[in-house]
């Protein structure tokens, strides 16, 4: 009879060289999209030494902010962060209390 491992990581959250979540996507995306703007740089004519110097130099903040990013906020920091920015901070009432007590009067 064969037998098989059991994977251990089910349930577990997506990790690469110990970025977590969306900093792993948002660190591949700004990745390639350094490439594509050095590459577009390059094809217009811009010398190659600028060209590599801006890369990498872009591409090594991109790689140190969202490793301080990862380690400041932690797995799901992002999305504590804009949901904190989609919260209202007061809740405000439109209508005045007469009206309100006449709309409770009227529905008995």
């Amino acid at each position: 009879m064969a037998s098989f491992q059991i994977n251990k990581g089910i349930g577990r959250t997506v990790e690469f060289k110990g970025l977590k979540a969306q900093y792993l996507f948002i660190f591949a995306g700004g990745l390639l999209g350094v490439f594509i703007a050095v590459v577009i740089l390059y094809m217009i004519g811009i010398n190659q030494y600028i060209c590599l110097t801006l890369g990498l130099a872009s591409g090594g903040f991109l790689i140190w902010k969202t490793f301080a990013l990862n380690n400041k906020y932690g797995e799901h920091g992002l999305m504590k962060i804009s949901a904190r920015k989609n919260h209202p901070q007061f809740i405000t009432r439109l209508r005045s209390a007469q009206k309100l007590m006449h709309l409770q009067n009227q529905e008995k």
